[in-house]
């Protein structure tokens, strides 16, 4: 009997979850299947949840809109998820259901493996944009790896300012999408977490960019399209980019740890994800 995964949200056909975990057991030469369990706004997620644990599961992922709901049914919850406040990853071990998050991590991880510099200097002077639930476990997870020049930009600042003061961020300035606009230059790292930019507003980006070179890594967590229209003017100004697709599959590298104790090589999988999302 090989290893039983899954993923819990909706709308989620369209997941590339199955196509990267399916590789990873692959690689790992482990046998195993990774399936999609669909839970719909009209339908009681109490009940499905019920459902879920007469499957046996080792683990499986939750995404939009369960990763909150979810907490109240694990019996555990990893310090790091509690501190986020958001599960995507639960380990399923001996009859206990345990709770992570591994977007902050997964994130951290990919910025890295496309740029190791920024894994060695800890003094980067870093811009995230937005601050919703990406923002939130990517502020979080830069924290506690020892950055601590990290500025807040948001549309409105109450949110802003409520993750400031969530995570004791004494060194964070929060400013208005204009002034970090205006402001951009001065950021060795720039993070996009906002949905601005996916495929139903491909046209738009949060903010302009300007003054930018090759100093400056801009990024952005969307990865439909690849090259969002933020990361396009980036790159024409001259900035080093960092594209959200690879963020995808750090964050289920670190899940699939989490589960079988294995730690796969992404390797050419970014090529072949790439490939899957331009069709």
């Amino acid at each position: 009997m090989g290893y039983r995964f899954g993923l819990i949200g909706y709308p989620i056909k369209h997941s590339l979850s199955p196509w990267i975990h399916e590789k990873f057991l692959q690689k790992a030469e482990l046998q195993g299947e990774y399936n999609l369990y669909e839970i719909k706004a009209n339908e009681s997620f109490a009940k499905k949840i019920d459902e879920l644990k007469k499957e046996n599961l080792n683990g499986f992922n939750i995404t939009v809109p369960y990763k909150k709901t979810i907490i109240p049914y694990l019996d555990e919850l990893d310090k790091k998820a509690a501190a986020i406040g958001a599960v995507n990853t639960v380990v399923c071990e001996n009859g206990k259901w345990i709770g992570y998050n591994t977007d902050g991590d997964g994130y951290l991880r990919s910025l890295i493996k496309a740029y190791p510099l920024v894994g060695q200097d800890k003094n980067n002077k870093i811009l995230i944009l937005g601050a919703g639930g990406a923002a939130r476990g990517i502020l979080y997870t830069l924290s506690c790896n020892g950055y601590q020049q990290i500025d807040l930009a948001n549309r409105t600042e109450n949110a802003a300012r409520e993750l400031k003061t969530l995570y004791e961020m004494q060194n964070t300035n929060l400013l208005s999408l204009q002034e970090a606009e205006n402001a951009m230059s001065d950021y060795d790292i720039i993070i996009q977490t906002t949905s601005v930019g996916m495929k139903s507003t491909d046209g738009h980006a949060i903010v302009k960019v300007n003054g930018l070179s090759e100093k400056n890594i801009v990024s952005d967590i969307v990865y439909q399209p690849v090259t969002t229209n933020f990361l396009r003017n980036a790159k024409n100004e001259g900035a080093r980019i960092h594209y959200g697709h690879t963020m995808l599959l750090y964050q289920a590298q670190y899940a699939f740890e989490l589960w079988t104790d294995v730690r796969v090589e992404i390797n050419e999988m970014e090529q072949e994800l790439l490939e899957q999302l331009e069709g």
